[in-house]
């Protein structure tokens, strides 16, 4: 029988997330045995403290085992972190490293949400690629800027190591794993009975672009405010440079180093922000939106549109805007 180690960090992190990946593995199993097959999976949660509070009391977890005790597992889950991870990675240092001890002696990982933080702090993501929750991109850029972030993407899987978006679209995640663990039949099954979406595999329509404003850069940050200043306007990469009197080459370098985007791409980020908003608040039309965030042509704002979306501006205007659609 396989081993699964669901972690409980010390501290208070996200309860749903280790309560959602034991239910889900727990039915799992269940189905395989009801089926005529021996359960796959000894589940086990584990930990570095005998019990764990959440919610200032009002939930407790009780690890059933120290890490310590287990000397080879075959899966690891990572659950999400609260917002202050570097805490949280102080914290845990001891499950840090023996997550990467695990790894190395063959153990699959999974990291859920913001769990990436701990996984990337064991340096196992170094030079791969992950998600995490589109909220935390800044963030986890600039304390791992090693890691091949890609925060459009649901769930990664790379060389054993699994990584996933954010909140509860940790469930797409488990179904991915227990596909990947008991079969496709099986991830059927738990998608029925926990109702989870199959085979998502964006959350780049949840993400909310706010920019990167946390950076030392004050010509940039000028930058920042003046396109978001004047979005109906064609706003070159050229004009922006020379307004603020450097050379295209060395603005193009500063704005990626304090940004993560290139400057086209910021540009674009901010008015398809702009864009969604309007879907959501508004019943103007699709031609109206776009002429208001600076585009005139149709094509081309529906393909940047879904290209950072995921979706095409109607779809999203569908979902988002009950009102539009009558």
């Amino acid at each position: 029988m396989k081993h699964l180690t669901i972690l409980v960090p010390k501290g208070e992190n996200n309860l749903s997330s280790i309560v959602g990946a034991y239910k889900i593995f727990s039915r799992a199993n269940a189905y395989w045995k009801d089926t005529g097959r021996k359960e796959l999976f000894r589940i086990e949660l584990a930990g570095i403290s005998k019990k764990v509070d959440f919610y200032d009391g009002l939930f407790t977890v009780k690890p059933h085992t120290n890490i310590a005790a287990i000397a080879k597992t075959n899966l690891i889950i990572i659950p999400s972190l609260n917002h202050n991870y570097q805490q949280a990675v102080k914290k845990n240092k001891p499950l840090i490293h023996w997550i990467e001890k695990q790894y190395k002696n063959g153990a699959e990982v999974a990291s859920i949400c913001t769990g990436a933080f701990m996984l990337a702090s064991s340096g196992l993501l170094d030079g791969r690629c992950c998600s995490t929750h589109w909220s935390a991109v800044n963030t986890f850029r600039t304390m791992f800027p090693q890691v091949d972030l890609q925060a459009d993407r649901l769930i990664t899987d790379e060389k054993g190591i699994y990584t996933n978006g954010g909140a509860y679209s940790f469930l797409n995640l488990m179904i991915y794993l227990v596909e990947k663990h008991y079969d496709r039949q099986t991830a059927i099954f738990c998608s029925k009975v926990f109702q989870i979406e199959m085979d998502r595999n964006s959350q780049s329509s949840f993400a909310i672009f706010t920019g990167q404003k946390s950076h030392g850069d004050e010509m940039v940050k000028k930058a920042q405010a003046y396109i978001e200043s004047n979005l109906q306007e064609k706003i070159s990469v050229e004009h922006l440079s020379s307004r603020f009197a450097v050379g295209r080459r060395n603005f193009d370098r500063r704005f990626i180093k304090a940004t993560g985007n290139t400057p086209v791409e910021y540009l674009q980020r901010v008015k398809i922000e702009s864009a969604k908003k309007s879907f959501e608040n508004s019943r103007r039309t699709i031609h109206e939106v776009m002429y208001d965030v600076g585009y005139s042509d149709v094509k081309a704002f529906r393909e940047v549109f879904r290209k950072i979306t995921g979706m095409s501006p109607l779809e999203y205007r569908n979902r988002y805007n009950k009102e539009a659609q009558v």
